[in-house]
Order: C-alpha cells, then sequence, then structure tokens
C-alpha cells in the first residue's frame, strides 16, 4: 500500500484541457500579476495547488502583487546566492496583455492555455523540493519550430519571460517560473525525422523520451544512449560505459532569443568547423535558446550481457571495487552502488528480502564469452575487498528483475516516507576519491535523524542521496539542506562538482562560484547578455544573481 500510495502521489493527472480560442478573451483577469480573490481557482485547481503558492499568492495579493527581482540591482541577493538557504525563489512578475495572447492564438489556436491548474502544474516541478512564489501566465504547446520561433519572436517583442519545458524530470528547479511568462511545452514536438542506420545517427524533435526512441530503434538494430535532456547535459547508469548527453548529440537546432534559428554543424562525426555551439547549447538549461531538433549517436546494441551483484560489510569497499574495477579497464557498462538504507527501502516497498548491506551492481556487456571473463575478474576483485554473495545471471527475465532493483529505487525510498519531500544530491568527484567523499558523507548521513539513501553511478565517480524530510518542519527541512551543503562542499574540496548530471537550475547556483570562480560566471554572464540581451530566456536560472559584468 505505502508503495501504491507514493506512485499515486508522484503520478501526473491527464492533462487539463485546453482552452479554446473564444475563450481566452474572457480571461483577462486571470493574466494579471495578483492573484485577487475575484479570481479564485475552481475546486479541482484548488486542490492541486500547493501549500506554500497559495499562502505565497494571497501574500503577494496583500502586497498589491509587488514582488522583487530576483536579478535587480539594489536587492537581498541570498535567493540563490553564496550560502543562500532561502527555499522560495522570489520574481518580479509584469502584466501580460491581452494583445500578446491574440498573437500567440493566431497560430497557436487552441494549442495554448492559461487554464489556471495547467498553469500551476507546469510551474511546480514534479519530484522537486524547489518552489517559486510565481507560476506561467500562459502555457503553449508548439507543434513545430516555425511555431517555437514566432513563440519566441513574439515573447521578445514584449520582453516576456520563457521558461522551455520538456519531460519535467530535472530536479533542481529548471522549470519554475519566478517571474512569470510562457511556459514553452514541447511535448508535442516528437517525430523521428529521419534514421540513418548505416551511417548510426538519428535527427529527432525535442519531445521524444528516450524509452520510445529505442521502441522505434528495435526492429533496426542498434540502441540510442540518451542521458537525458540536452538542456541539462544529462547521464545516467550508462555514462560510465557511453558518456553523457555532450558525447552522444552530433548536432542540433535551437531558437535563440531574438528568433534565428542556429544550426550548430553537420552530421559529420568530426568537425573543426568554428565554435562549438552544441556544446555551448547542451548545459545551457535554455538560458539562451530553445532547442527544437537534435542529431544523436546511436550505439549497437550488445550481442551478450551479463548482470551481477555482491554484498559488503562497508560502502567503503563498495566504492574500492568500483575504483579497482575501472582501474583494471575491464569494460563494464554500468556500476552501481546502493547502501543499507535503499536496500532496505526496496526491501519494504516489493516484499524483497535482500541483505540489507552496501551492494554493487554491474552489467558486463560483449560477446557470451568476452562478458563471462570480465564478469569472473571483478568476483576476484570483489573477494580481495570482502565482497560476499556474488551472484551472476544471464537470463533476460532474470536480468531484468535484478535490474529493476535499482531502476525502483527513488519510488522505494518514497515508499518508506509516502508523505516526505525529497532533497536529492548529486555530486561528482574525481574517481581516486570516490571511496573518501562517499564514506565522510555516510558518517553525516548516518548521524541525522533524517531518513537518508545513497544511490552511486560508481564507475564514473557520480553519486546521489535521497534525503527524506517532511516539508511541514522546518527544522527538517534546514536538515536537510545542511546535509546535501556538506556533501557539496566536500565534492569541491576534492576538485569534484556540485552537479554531475542533475544540472544547476536555482538549486546549485549559489555553489558555482566556489567551484568555477568569478571570472568563469561573468563570462557566462557576457555570453548570456550577448545573445538575450532583454534576459527573456529562463531567467533566474544557472548563473548566480550576484554576478556582474
Amino acid at each position: 500500500m505505502a508503495a501504491a500510495a507514493a506512485l499515486l502521489r508522484l503520478s501526473r493527472s491527464r492533462r487539463a484541457p485546453l482552452l479554446p480560442i473564444t475563450s481566452l478573451r474572457l480571461l483577462p483577469s486571470a493574466l494579471r500579476l495578483e492573484y485577487h480573490h475575484s479570481q479564485a481557482p475552481s475546486s479541482s485547481a484548488r486542490g492541486r495547488l500547493p501549500a506554500f503558492l497559495s499562502i505565497l499568492a494571497a501574500a503577494a495579493a496583500a502586497a498589491g502583487g509587488t514582488t522583487v527581482a530576483l536579478c535587480d540591482s539594489g536587492v537581498d541577493h541570498r535567493v540563490g546566492g553564496k550560502e543562500s538557504t532561502e527555499l522560495v525563489v522570489r520574481g518580479e512578475r509584469k502584466r501580460v496583455p491581452q494583445e500578446f495572447i491574440d498573437e500567440l492564438a493566431s497560430f497557436l489556436g487552441e494549442n495554448l492555455t492559461v487554464d489556471y491548474e495547467e498553469r500551476c502544474y507546469h510551474g511546480t516541478p514534479q519530484n522537486s523540493f524547489h518552489k517559486s512564489v510565481n507560476v506561467p501566465d500562459v502555457v503553449v504547446f508548439p507543434r513545430s519550430q516555425d511555431e517555437v520561433q514566432k513563440t519566441v519572436m513574439i515573447c521578445n517583442k514584449y520582453k516576456l519571460p520563457i521558461v522551455p519545458y520538456g519531460g519535467a524530470t530535472s530536479i533542481e528547479g529548471h522549470t519554475l517560473a519566478p517571474h512569470g511568462g510562457v511556459c514553452i511545452d514541447m511535448s508535442l514536438m516528437k517525430k523521428i525525422k529521419s534514421l540513418h542506420v548505416e551511417d548510426m545517427d538519428v535527427v529527432v524533435e525535442p519531445g521524444v523520451g528516450w524509452i520510445e526512441l529505442n521502441e522505434y530503434l528495435k526492429p533496426y538494430g542498434p540502441g540510442a544512449t540518451i542521458g537525458g535532456m540536452c538542456a541539462t547535459r544529462c547521464s545516467g547508469s550508462l555514462a560510465v560505459r557511453y558518456g553523457t548527453m555532450r558525447d552522444n548529440v552530433i548536432n542540433l537546432q535551437a531558437v535563440l532569443p531574438n528568433g534565428d534559428v542556429v544550426k550548430t554543424g553537420s552530421r559529420a562525426r568530426k568537425s573543426a568547423a568554428g565554435y562549438d555551439l552544441a556544446r555551448l547549447i547542451i548545459g545551457s538549461e535554455g538560458t539562451l535558446g530553445v532547442i527544437t531538433e537534435v542529431t544523436l549517436r546511436l550505439q549497437k546494441l550488445p550481442s551478450h550481457s551479463v548482470v551481477a551483484m555482491c554484498n559488503f560489510q562497508t560502502i567503503k569497499d563498495a566504492a574500492d571495487v568500483a575504483i579497482a574495477t575501472m582501474l583494471s579497464g575491464i569494460q563494464v557498462s554500468r556500476v552501481e552502488l546502493l547502501d543499507e538504507v535503499q536496500i532496505r527501502a526496496i526491501n519494504i516497498a516489493n516484499g524483497k528480502k535482500l541483505p540489507e548491506v552496501p551492494t554493487l551492481m554491474f552489467e558486463f556487456i560483449g560477446t557470451e564469452a568476452y562478458a563471462l571473463e570480465q564478469t569472473l575478474l571483478v568476483q576476484k576483485i570483489a573477494t580481495e575487498h570482502h565482497g560476499s554473495d556474488f551472484v551472476f545471471v544471464e537470463e533476460p527475465d532474470a536480468k531484468e528483475e535484478l535490474w529493476k532493483i535499482r531502476k525502483e529505487a527513488l519510488w522505494a525510498g518514497f515508499a518508506m516516507k509516502p508523505d516526505h519531500e525529497a532533497m536529492i544530491t548529486d555530486v561528482c568527484v574525481p574517481l581516486s576519491r570516490l571511496a573518501e567523499c562517499i564514506s565522510v558523507s555516510k558518517e553525516k548521513l548516518d548521524a541525522s535523524p533524517l531518513t537518508c539513501l545513497v544511490i552511486a553511478h560508481a564507475g564514473d565517480g557520480n553519486f546521489h542521496t535521497i534525503i527524506l524530510f517532511d516539508p511541514s518542519q522546518e527544522d527538517q527541512r534546514r536538515e536537510a539542506e545542511r546535509l546535501n551543503h556538506f556533501m557539496v562542499h566536500t565534492a569541491l574540496s576534492m576538485e569534484g562538482t556540485c552537479t554531475g548530471e542533475h544540472g544547476v537550475g536555482t538549486g546549485k547556483m549559489k555553489y558555482l562560484e566556489k567551484e568555477l570562480g568569478i571570472e568563469s560566471l561573468r563570462t557566462m554572464k557576457r555570453i548570456k547578455a550577448a545573445l538575450d540581451p532583454n534576459n527573456i530566456m529562463n531567467p533566474g536560472k544557472l548563473i548566480p544573481p550576484h554576478v556582474c559584468i
């Protein structure tokens, strides 16, 4: 029941019907900065509106609808700034004129909504504790690059903010709309435009999910190695073998803030022609443009694979085995580490009886003989580091059953505490420092009164902690923030990064100066100012607000 409750809580309800064009003229009050009592949402919308947003909206109305801008000069820069512990991102919001809505509706038709419930949904990140005082004023669903281009040009004309919106899996506040404006939901742009089997690449629109793409590619043999959205430069468990998103994008197209469409390259596998604009846009988190087309590398599916699991008495032993495996030159495709708390959560959620100790999971690929040989070599390494209960499977059903343990880790954590939120850390260190970083962090986590679960992509030095806390208890939220803060600074002290794959958004801005230095941030801001002088592209994200040029 607990697992079912968690899944129900995290699943999205069916999208509200889009408003017909004729009804848009009847709702000018819904586009105002203030949420007055006269425009109270429906009971269903009110039920979905988070309590924090109701309170803040009421406060804004009481104050005449005025809020400070995150990037305004002369205001308090604590939100998102260095050492910030603020939870709610503030932003100045301007009234959206009816003429603006009319211009959008002229080519978007009914793929536009000002529905209050839909706007609140798009302005409240899923599975994330980050929050904003405002939500988008309008949500649009373009079907083509041309419609994206027209939308961006109109937003630039009226100087209204844009928040690009993809799969909504980002957890660092990337899709918050602190300044209101327009949310561009790319979910209708999901065409697979062309497949080139001989060249091992595929051209897709941004709304295509990686699971959908892999299903499409099955009859052709190769499997796409998409680690996540280009905008956040994501990766995942397969990054240790195939690299991150930046390694798997050949070129892309994006609509810049002024409406220009930029193509970053050709379909050639290598090029020395000009600036590497693709790598600039990958990881820019919607602050430089809206991605409308991506050409991806494809990888041939291995002929055989083996999945293995091994238990350890300490998390350091498990991390040491992951390091030793990578140093040995063994070509693993996945190395995942789960601590004893995470295993306990899996047992509770799925009725399993796994030993509740730190556990490593591996996947080896290649020919049948090669994969088995690598498995036995790792078994020997594990034994030398006090590993036990080393098991491996080759049958498809058995492999899928083992990987379910890892795939369902987050949901299992929520099943332990169905009414809690999760602060999910994401740090990455040089591989040689992984065992030390995890061990030092684990001491703090185990001493905390909060429930903390550790998961690591141990093959590339990247690990996460799911810190569960009761959002109604401020002391718990601050304790979660303290733990997150400690792990980030521990990683930075080991020449690591504050984010290995989740991105910056609003949550990690406060750490960037320590990691990159002020000159790097000023350079980023100069690029942003040159491409987006009106600051309409996902304002308040990525670049800390205290940075000046």
